[in-house]
């Protein structure tokens, strides 16, 4: 099969508005199944959490000034604080948690701008971003493939779903094959193949209609407001720390794929997060972040025009707070469908963090270098694969966070390589390859 090289549309570029729908429609379905699932494990509404996360990035791209290509879904970091709550003080309470949450982070932007970002290249050099990349990818991929291979059974327990693993695969070779193609086709390959995997399911008669039919073609979904509880903000409102540095990674992450530096931005783009979550609050929705799901779809598609997120953006509030036949429509595509596409996104975010050792030149022919990238990766795919996170009271550090802290210790504690050090490293490195050859 000939592989086509696909045009790379940038950050700053525009498209027609046939190609745009698509393109927009691609990243709002990438990113339906993980917010609506936030949702639904806190007891939220699914439909305001779709319609916040589109007025949320709307609000992202405003404030960031159009320039950073980013979708904001419901965040996975505040789900048992909102349970807890919820279940004691109830949701209402848990929401005023939520909004304080959005403050945080507008707080944390503040600083950030007052002090510079220049700290971010002694704390993060491209050795730990690229490790923390491989993190974010590898660390997804025990959820794509539980999605695409597994089912519960009647006793509550897992079992493997063969079915669901055919058409998780047919799902998965769509999608690489569409995104190997060239023109309208290789721009949109998830789309396409999420298309193909519903059709495949349709046959198989695992597509369940019934709340498609029950649902109403216009209506506003089940708003909720947020009542003030001391409690409720002393335990939802700090996770928006741990997910700072979520944020960081992700930023990096979408930097490193189209080819931008975005460290100076990050005050703006913890400023439109915490912008989206006071929002999302205040309507009833869970707190926000920016995706994985949607870097994947740019990584693979190398369509980074914020334009798209716009109309992303725009469907999501349309379909999540007007229309809730869609919503439902949407939400009956079958999880080993969206676990076939889940598997290369997720894939493609591990692979562009391999590609940053290359491209960054990471020697690791250092062992400093060696070291952060081995416990970095092996740490936070360990943590984040297994669900173990750290209890810091009444809060948990997940994997990625984790991870991403102890290399930061690393590279501060661990001593720099002397000049010398470094070229014979090299030299010792070149010798080694001329013996091999």
């Amino acid at each position: 099969m000939q592989q086509h090289e696909r045009e790379v549309i940038g950050v700053d570029d525009r498209v027609s508005v046939s190609r745009a729908i698509p393109l927009g429609i691609q990243h709002m379905m990438s990113m339906f199944g993980a917010t609506v699932l936030v949702p639904v494990l806190t007891g939220l509404d699914p439909n305001v959490a779709i319609m916040c996360s589109g007025i949320g990035t709307i609000c992202y791209l405003l404030v960031t000034g159009n320039r950073i290509p980013s979708y904001l879904g419901s965040s996975f970091a505040f789900i048992s604080p909102i349970v807890i709550i919820g279940a004691t003080r109830g949701l209402d309470a848990a929401l005023s948690g939520v909004v304080v949450a959005g403050l945080v982070f507008l707080a944390v932007a503040g600083v950030i701008r007052l002090v510079g970002t220049s700290w971010l290249d002694r704390l993060l050099p491209p050795v730990l971003v690229a490790s923390v990349m491989v993190v974010i990818g590898v660390g997804l991929s025990a959820t794509a493939a539980g999605m695409a291979f597994q089912t519960t059974a009647p006793d509550g327990t897992t079992a493997f779903y063969g079915l669901g693993a055919v058409i998780a695969a047919i799902t998965l070779f769509a999608a690489v094959i569409f995104s190997s193609a060239g023109g309208l086709v290789g721009t949109v390959p998830v789309l396409l193949a999420i298309i193909l995997g519903y059709v495949v399911s349709l046959a198989c008669g695992l597509v369940d209609f019934q709340a498609v039919v029950d649902a109403a073609w216009i209506g506003l979904p089940a708003f909720r407001h947020p009542v003030w509880d001391w409690g409720a903000v002393a335990l939802v409102a700090p996770v928006a720390l741990v997910v700072v540095i979520e944020h960081i990674g992700h930023l990096l992450a979408v930097g490193e794929i189209v080819g931008k530096d975005y460290r100076p931005m990050l005050p703006r783009s913890l400023a439109g997060d915490g912008i989206s979550t006071v929002v999302s609050g205040l309507f009833g929705g869970p707190p926000t972040t920016t995706y994985a799901e949607n870097i994947g779809v740019m990584s693979v598609t190398r369509v980074y025009s914020t334009q798209v997120f716009w109309y992303a953006a725009g469907f999501a509030l349309v379909v999540g707070g007007l229309c809730p036949k869609l919503a439902a429509l949407i939400r009956s595509i079958p999880t080993p469908v969206m676990g076939g596409v889940s598997l290369l996104l997720f894939g493609l975010i591990a692979s562009n963090g391999l590609r940053m050792f290359v491209t960054n030149k990471v020697d690791f022919g250092a062992n400093r270098n060696l070291m952060i990238a081995s416990v970095v990766i092996i740490l936070g795919v360990g943590m984040e694969t297994s669900g173990i996170s750290v209890p810091l009271g009444q809060y948990a550090l997940p994997g990625m966070a984790t991870s991403t802290l102890v290399g930061i210790l690393m590279n501060l504690v661990l001593p720099m390589p002397s000049s010398e050090g470094a070229q014979k490293a090299a030299a010792q490195k070149t010798r080694r390859a001329g013996h091999v050859s």
